[in-house]
């Protein structure tokens, strides 16, 4: 038994998802980096071993009745951990954060600022003080009683409901109102109701149509309906509504997206105008400190922020105290490279690079010491520039008496490392054991490491001969976020890298690409977005390969005597499915106090199909075992059916070899769904031109398996289409035909192009930030 004072975690016997029986020492107040290929398993024993085991102690001290109350994780498979700190995991979450949430509420910066005001703010001259919440946006105390504290209006308009004013109301002049019947029952009562609906609609007087169009009475008439010869229909009761009430009404409480899509067509959005967009009460904007409102302040960017705190205001103590914590709050966020991020800036628009750095720079604040951090790919997202103050955070987190345990595939953060722990060799069932645990140099003596080959021997990057078609798109001008008038050009039959360091408005100038302009084609984005919600999402049937498993499956002879159809071999309808499960697979087991379990259904076992179905096999297979091959195994299963072989094959292209065809949607990380999503796009039958667009394709990535991603994408240049990514890792740039540069710097200090051309010659750029490393690259 070791002693308390073990200077390392040992991890004995891991054998969650792929681990093989992994043991393995991690030295405690050190900076460990878990590295391997995408899929061999370092998040398993970081997250899903180390973390977990780390979490379900901490639940054991809690009261059970307080237990009940708190999302838990399972017991981890493993032997047993000794010598395991309290661990705190920063996570890329993939969930998406509400309109709500902000930079403020995500660094709780917010809580500083709203003290500040609330406690050392100026009040207009007999106003009494407010207390904090009255100067949130999120509370009632605080919220402005016209948006209810979003800050925008959904309002429409004459020109917007009624497009055509040549029409008459029977011809349709109100573009807004519902098809069909109920159309034209609202034309009935509007005839009803005396209003002339055969007069082109400009003819009508202004007062009518202010009416028709705005009115919130519902006038209920009998209608009278015109007969027809081959029916006859009796007078009924018609209530009237308005175009504008239908729209709103519509916008808000439609579960239909087209029907919202439409009614949103007929709105525009605009600043509320009894807050200008500041979500606040007028109380609360009254309250001033350095002569601004608190909307402005959080408007401004966090840097600036700093600064006007940094001045002296005044002899207040408590303007003294509660300035000087709010500077040392925005300090490590300005540090991580994010100083260009307003407090009022929305958390869905952040990216999950932006996000994870966010929640980081939080814990640099408090203090906390003797804790284990976990941290998925701090570096994603990040330019190499950025990556350089992350080092220096994760070693300040180091020195105040913590230790980090960092999954990471960027290998300037592996050299930082005093330890690494490499995974593999390969991925999924190739993966799982561990092939190196110690300092970064011993990493160089193991041959099978695919890490070991970048590290310490990188292929040098080739110069290539540029390819262009000739012709060019050209986006802008593009006047968004901090891009003021920027156009942008980029070659057609091309791989194009958009560059430039967080915040400078790479996402902002690609979203601007859309199929309308002229050369585009096909346009296919290709996002990090989940490719589903549910377990009952999967690999298989997400690329439309499980339809053709399925039709093979039907057309055995044991399904034919049986008269099974594809329908059959579904586990999300009844009748193949096992109905104790509901085709899950597993069932939920509520256990008093404890965390409930997911156990595998005790009627088929885990299978997700009921016996009758199960006995139908395919060359010795039941679907549901084919379900749980891996892509590489089902390639040469279904090696001459050519629907499923072709499919499978684009996804070894991609390097997805190690996924089970059931692997649940909800499963895989960003990277994975991108590069299914590629996947997908690359088995369609091409025709004509198409524009790939890719943000950050190789988050997430081991540089082996970038390689690979990119065989395939050049591929498609090769093919005559364009590729255009937004790009960080310097191999990929280094290889592409073309390089647009954003910058110098993020937020309002970038925003414009500061290198375009080949490779060659964005590294030699003045004031580029990328040029440096992408010399460096390409050397």
């Amino acid at each position: 038994m070791h002693t308390s004072h073990d200077p390392y975690v040992r991890v004995r016997g891991a054998r969650e998802h792929n681990l093989r029986g992994v043991d393995v020492d991690v030295p405690r107040d050190a900076l460990a980096v878990f590295t391997g290929v995408s899929g061999s398993g370092k998040s398993s024993l970081a997250f899903g071993t180390v973390y977990a085991e780390a979490q379900r102690r901490y639940f054991e001290s809690v009261a059970p009745y307080a237990r009940r109350l708190i999302h838990q994780v399972g017991a981890p498979k493993v032997g047993e951990i000794s010598g395991l700190p309290p661990a705190v995991s920063l996570q890329q979450r993939r969930s998406a954060p509400t309109s709500r949430s902000s930079v403020g509420t995500v660094t709780n910066l917010s809580n500083s600022l709203r003290m500040l005001f609330s406690r050392a703010g100026d009040y207009p001259p007999g106003a009494e003080q407010l207390d904090s919440d009255a100067f949130s946006p999120n509370t009632a105390a605080g919220a402005c009683p016209e948006c209810h504290g979003l800050g925008r209006v959904h309002r429409t308009s004459e020109e917007l409901l009624v497009p055509d004013p040549s029409l008459s109301v029977r011809e349709g002049a109100i573009a807004a109102w519902p098809g069909a019947w109920q159309g034209k029952n609202l034309r009935d009562v509007l005839d009803g109701l005396g209003y002339d609906v055969d007069r082109p609609w400009r003819e009508l007087p202004a007062k009518e149509r202010e009416w028709i169009l705005f009115t919130d009475e519902q006038p209920v008439v009998t209608v009278q309906p015109v007969r027809d010869a081959d029916r006859i229909q009796r007078p009924y009761q018609g209530t009237y509504m308005s175009a504008r009430r239908y729209v709103l009404k519509t916008f808000a409480d439609s579960k239909s997206p087209t029907l919202r899509a439409k009614a949103e067509r007929f709105l525009v959005s605009a600043p509320c105008a009894v807050c200008g967009g500041s979500r606040l009460r007028p109380e609360a904007l009254a309250v001033t400190f350095a002569g601004r409102t608190i909307a402005e302040l959080a408007a401004l960017p966090l840097a600036e922020l700093a600064e006007l705190a940094g001045m002296p205001h005044g002899t207040s103590e408590a303007a003294r105290v509660l300035t000087e914590d709010l500077r040392s709050r925005i300090a490590p966020v300005v540090e991580l490279g994010l100083g260009y991020l307003s407090l009022d800036r929305t958390a869905p628009s952040l990216s999950a690079g932006e996000l994870q750095r966010l929640r980081l720079a939080t814990q640099l604040r408090s203090g906390l010491f003797g804790v284990v951090y976990v941290l998925d790919e701090p570096s994603a997202g990040l330019h190499p520039a950025d990556t350089e103050a992350l080092l220096t955070v994760l070693q300040r987190l180091k020195a105040a008496g913590n230790s980090l345990f960092v999954v990471e595939h960027h290998l300037d953060v592996v050299r930082g490392a005093d330890w690494v722990v490499d995974v593999g060799p390969g991925a999924g069932e190739h993966g799982g054991l561990v092939l190196h645990s110690g300092p970064v140099d011993g990493l160089a003596q193991v041959a099978e490491s695919a890490t070991a080959r970048f590290l310490f021997a990188p292929p040098a990057a080739s110069e290539r001969q540029v390819r262009t078609s000739g012709d060019e798109l050209t986006v802008g001008p593009v006047t968004r976020h901090n891009l003021r008038g920027v156009t942008a050009r980029f070659p057609l039959g091309a791989f194009t890298a958009v560059t430039g360091v967080s915040g400078s408005g790479k996402s902002t100038l690609i979203g601007e690409i859309t199929e309308e302009l002229p050369g585009v084609g096909r346009l296919v984005f290709v996002d990090q977005k989940p490719i589903g919600r549910t377990p009952r999402s999967n690999l298989a049937t997400y690329t439309g390969l499980f339809d053709t498993v399925r039709k093979v499956f039907a057309a055995t002879d044991a399904a034919r005597e049986r008269g099974y159809g594809v329908g059959r071999f579904s586990f999300n309808v009844a009748g193949g499915r096992c109905e104790t499960c509901q085709g899950e697979g597993f069932v939920s087991v509520e256990l008093l106090f404890l965390p409930s379990t997911y156990a595998p259904c005790p009627e088929c076992g885990g299978a997700r199909y009921n016996a009758a179905t199960l006995e139908v096999t395919y060359r010795g297979r039941t679907i549901a075992e084919v379900l749980d091959l891996t892509v590489e195994g089902a390639a040469e299963f279904f090696a001459d059916t050519p629907g499923v072989a072709r499919s499978l094959r684009t996804l070894l292209d991609v390097g997805l070899g190690y996924l089970s065809l059931g692997q649940p949607a909800t499963e895989l990380s960003g990277g994975e769904a991108q590069r299914i999503k590629l996947a997908s796009e690359l088995q369609r039958g091409r025709r004509g031109h198409t524009l790939y667009l890719l943000d950050e394709p190789t988050t997430g990535l081991h540089p082996a398996d970038v390689q690979v991603l990119m065989r395939q994408l050049h591929g498609l240049v090769d093919a005559g289409h364009t590729v255009i990514v937004v790009e960080h890792d310097m191999s990929v740039v280094a290889g592409a035909d073309w390089v647009v540069d954003l910058g110098p710097g993020g937020g309002d200090a970038g925003g414009r192009i500061v290198a375009a051309g080949p490779p060659a010659r964005v590294a030699r750029a003045r004031d580029s930030a990328t040029a440096p490393y992408l010399a460096r690259a390409l050397d």
